[in-house]
């Protein structure tokens, strides 16, 4: 069994939306995630996450550091909800 989990990541600083957005994007497809974006302004972006405790780790910390164009000046996470998923080899 796997647990997974939703964690709410709100970062503050300064961004270019698009860019941020699709930064986070990329980055949660090669981590296996779902990512949700709640909120996206120039001072705020704030995401729902899904997925294994250790990559949503991963996933933060690449996201503090951000796209070159936009300065992460704090990242607040709350976990949300715990789930157990069965997964069976093939």
């Amino acid at each position: 069994m796997v647990l997974t989990r939703t964690v709410r990541l709100r970062f503050e600083g300064r961004f270019v939306v698009s860019s941020f957005v699709d930064f986070a994007a990329r980055r949660a497809a090669r981590l296996d995630l779902d990512a949700r974006v709640l909120r996206a302004d120039d001072r705020v972006i704030a995401l729902d996450v899904t997925g294994q405790r250790d990559l949503i780790d991963a996933f933060e910390m690449a996201c503090s550091l951000g796209p070159l164009d936009c300065l992460v000046l704090d990242c607040r996470s709350t976990a949300t909800a715990v789930s157990e998923m069965e997964t069976s080899d093939r």
